[in-house]
C-alpha cells in the first residue's frame, strides 16, 4: 500500500520530465520531486532521459543534482554529508533523507540505539531521533516504538520504499542463495527427525503389541492350568465323598448323615433303595 502511493506521488513528476528539456529545468524538477511529500522511490525518475542525461552534463550543479537523486533513491544522510559538491537541503528535503536513511538503517538492528541514529543521521539530541522516528511511523515507513528506557527503537516492520542501489541485485541474489540453503539444510534435518520419529514410534508400537501378545499367552496358560487344576480336584473329590456317605449310611442303620454338600439324583435313590431294604 505504501509503495502504490509513494509510486502514484511520483507520477507527476514523470510526466513533467518529458518537458524538461534544459538542465536548470531538469535540477528545479529533481529538487520539486524530493521535496513533496509522500515521494520515496525515484528510480523510474532517475532512468528519464532528461535526468539520466545530467550525469554526462558539463555543468557541474547538473552532475551534483543528479547525485543529489541517486542518494535519494538508494543513499543515506551519511552519505549526503561525506560527499563533497552537492546542493544543500531545504528543510523538507532534511526530513525526507533522514527519515529514508532510518529505512535503510532499521535492517540491523545494531543501528536502532539512539547515540547510533543520532550520530548517523546528524541530529543534536535524543530528543529529535524521537521526532524524527515519529515522523517516520506516522509517514508508514516503519513501524515501531520508542523505548526511552533503554534508549533504542524498536521496529517491527519496514516498508518497502528505497530503490536498490546499482549492484545490489548480485549481493541480493547471492544473500538469498544463502538463505535458500540454510531453508533447505532446515528442512533436510526437519525430515530426517520426523522419519526417526515415526521409525521410534512404529517400534514402541511393535514392542507393545509383542508384550501384549505375550501377556495374553500368560494368562491363556494359567486359566488352562487352573481349568486343569480344577478338574482334578473334582475327579479326587467325588468318589470319596461317595463312599464316605455310604458308610455313613451303613453306620446308621441306613440313615442319611448330613454332609457338607446337597445329595444329587444318584445319592436320592441310593437312600430309596436302602429304605425299601
Amino acid at each position: 500500500m505504501e509503495q502504490t502511493k509513494a509510486l502514484n506521488a511520483l507520477e507527476p513528476f514523470l510526466a513533467l520530465s518529458k518537458s524538461a528539456t534544459s538542465p536548470r529545468a531538469a535540477i528545479d524538477l529533481i529538487r520539486q520531486a524530493t521535496s513533496a511529500p509522500n515521494t520515496f522511490l525515484f528510480a523510474e525518475l532517475l532512468q528519464t532521459q532528461p535526468i539520466a542525461s545530467l550525469a554526462s552534463s558539463p555543468d557541474a550543479d547538473a552532475k551534483a543534482a543528479h547525485a543529489l537523486l541517486r542518494i535519494f533513491s538508494h543513499g543515506t544522510y551519511e552519505s549526503y554529508t561525506s560527499t563533497p559538491g552537492l546542493p544543500s537541503l531545504s528543510d523538507a528535503q532534511t526530513v525526507k533523507l533522514r527519515q529514508l536513511s532510518l529505512l535503510s538503517l532499521a535492517r540491523d538492528r545494531d543501528n536502532l540505539a539512539y547515540g547510533v541514529l543520532q550520530q548517523k543521521l546528524g541530529l543534536d539530541t535524543h530528543r529529535e531521533v524521537e521526532e524524527l522516528v515519529i515522523t517516520a511511523i506516522y509517514a508508514g515507513l516503519i513501524n515501531g516504538t520508542l523505548d526511552p528506557a533503554r534508549q533504542t527503537v524498536q521496529v517491527t516492520s519496514i516498508a518497502p520504499l528505497r530503490d536498490l542501489a546499482p549492484g545490489a541485485v548480485p549481493q541480493l541474489a547471492a544473500t538469498l542463495k544463502v538463505w535458500s540453503e540454510r531453508c533447505t539444510t532446515t528442512l533436510g534435518g526437519l525430515e530426517a527427525q520426523i522419519t526417526q520419529i515415526r521409525q521410534q514410534a512404529a517400534t514402541r508400537h511393535a514392542e507393545e503389541n509383542k508384550a501384549k501378545a505375550k501377556l495374553d499367552k500368560a494368562i491363556s496358560e494359567v486359566d488352562e492350568k487352573d481349568l486343569a487344576i480344577n478338574r482334578a480336584q473334582d475327579a479326587f473329590l467325588r468318589p470319596k465323598n461317595w463312599q464316605q456317605r455310604a458308610q455313613n449310611m451303613e453306620s446308621q442303620g441306613g440313615e442319611l448323615m448330613e454332609v457338607d454338600e446337597p445329595l444329587g439324583m444318584d445319592d436320592q435313590q441310593m437312600r430309596r433303595s436302602k429304605r425299601k431294604w
